[in-house]
């Protein structure tokens, strides 16, 4: 199972422009633990740099007609992270909010994405 943590949200950031395809367009972007995860148009694009120094890059391309089915949840009191949960293609994909992010804007993104992808 793959885990991301989205802390708030953030610009689009420039080096993920380039990863977009034509007619694609980037829609919002979310601070991960090292790097982004940007939603765009077609795709949810998580940038993952790796090792000491961060030059090693892995990234991964959602696209949104590969989500079968998601859930979110919010923060209780006790538990001060949401989560998203989205069951896919290639597995299931746990996505943690961190306190500065807004699980009902994500959830929204989601449902936008997926729905106008199918």
């Amino acid at each position: 199972m793959l885990t991301w943590t989205l802390q708030q949200e953030i610009p689009v950031p420039g080096d993920v422009l380039p990863l977009l395809v034509q007619g694609e367009e980037p829609v919002a972007s979310f601070k991960t633990f090292r790097d982004s995860a940007t939603f765009t148009t077609k795709r949810l694009i998580v940038r993952d740099a790796q090792g000491i120094t961060g030059k090693k890059v892995e990234i991964y391309s959602l696209p949104y007609n590969a989500i079968h089915m998601w859930s979110s949840e919010n923060a209780g009191v006790l538990d001060w992270n949401s989560e998203i949960e989205l069951w896919t293609k290639a597995g299931h994909i746990k996505v943690k909010l961190a306190k500065g992010a807004d699980v009902r804007r994500i959830d929204s993104l989601i449902a936008w994405a997926v729905l106008n992808s199918h």
